[in-house]
């Protein structure tokens, strides 16, 4: 893809940078949405989208909207720099471009534009690939992080990114200068506290790699650099939780040697850990729900998990994953929302 949808000219930078755009702020907002309506509520009753989680909105392209336009011309724009494209701050040409770019709106049109990658396909296109003739003109040129140069576009993108995420989730955006002030304490901070992070992790790997088994052995590290001030304290056992009599941390897990259907797993928990699932995700994808239609249900029950898997996020599982990881929300026997270990479903060998 690095090749064969690389930009020629800007304007397939703005075509990118449009549906980049369409992906981020509109089609992830819609699939959270379908996931977790506005409506949906927990197996308590309570609202779902309370508390801290903001329930958000998906937002309309509209190129009058100046926040929306300067998103799609600084990442044209930063994408045209990458690959030696001449730079274009034409709004009203860019605009043009933006709105006739035709969006996917269903998963069989998206499927035509972005073609699943899967190991059948692997072969095939390296004999695709061009000769090293034909990639003398393409150069690829890194992008760095630079908050002061106000004609090289990553001040406009971030503000613009950032603001429309603040979008989606209804909170108020900030202006150029409060974006620039905390993009710029980020990258000093990589450099220091990230070496001094480094070195303390490195003390606590040797007390590991002496056999230390005892909690009080190891310790926790606070730095302010600014200060500066070093701080050390010991770790606190993590919390216990509980269903039935079973106490357990975040280090547990259940463990489940597959590859079984939907069915089978949803009673083996039923049956070994007397558990009904009610929710099971993997990832960002829901694979099963007690609110998802029946139907879809009835289809998902009979297939393997990997299937399932593959199904539902549309990519194919590489050769290299040997286990997959399944979050859950279960009720025990008096119907209960009960708090349980993640799950590791390792998969048949191959």
């Amino acid at each position: 893809n690095a090749i064969n949808d690389r930009p020629r000219s800007f304007q397939d930078c703005v075509v990118w940078a449009r549906q980049h755009w369409e992906n981020q702020y509109s089609n992830q907002i819609k699939q959270l949405l379908y996931n977790f309506p506005p409506d949906q509520q927990t197996t308590s009753g309570a609202p779902f989208w309370s508390g801290p989680k903001r329930c958000p909105s998906p937002l309309n392209f509209d190129p009058k909207e100046d926040v929306h336009l300067d998103y799609v011309v600084a990442a044209a724009n930063l994408r045209a720099n990458l690959y030696g494209i001449p730079n274009c701050v034409d709004r009203d040409c860019i605009a043009k471009i933006a709105t006739s770019v035709e969006i996917a709106i269903t998963d069989a049109q998206l499927q035509q534009t972005h073609e699943d990658m899967d190991q059948d396909r692997v072969k095939t296109i390296i004999h695709e690939l061009p000769p090293v003739g034909k990639l003398a003109s393409l150069k690829i040129t890194p992008l760095e992080f630079e908050k002061d140069d106000d004609t090289n576009f990553h001040m406009d993108f971030i503000v613009a990114a950032s603001n429309l995420r603040a979008a989606n989730y209804k909170i108020p955006p900030a202006d150029r200068l409060r974006s620039k002030l905390i993009a710029g304490k980020i990258i000093p901070a990589i450099a220091t506290t990230t070496s001094v992070v480094a070195g303390m992790v490195c003390l606590e790997l040797y007390k590991l790699a002496q056999g230390y088994n005892v909690l009080e052995v190891f310790k926790n590290g606070f730095v302010n650099l600014a200060l500066p001030f070093f701080g050390f304290s010991e770790p606190i056992a993590a919390p216990n939780n509980k269903y039935y009599d079973k106490n357990w941390t975040l280090w547990d897990r259940f463990e489940v040697k597959g590859d079984i259907t939907l069915q089978e797993f949803l009673d083996y928990f039923k049956n070994e850990h007397k558990l009904e699932i009610t929710m099971l995700s993997q990832g960002v994808c829901m694979l099963y729900s007690f609110f998802m239609p029946k139907a879809k249900r009835q289809e998902r029950l009979n297939l393997p998990m990997s299937e399932v898997v593959t199904r539902v996020s549309k990519k194919q599982l590489q050769p290299h994953v040997k286990a997959l990881v399944f979050e859950l929300c279960c009720n025990d026997e008096e119907g209960s929302d009960v708090e349980v270990p993640y799950v590791k479903y390792t998969l048949p060998a191959v």
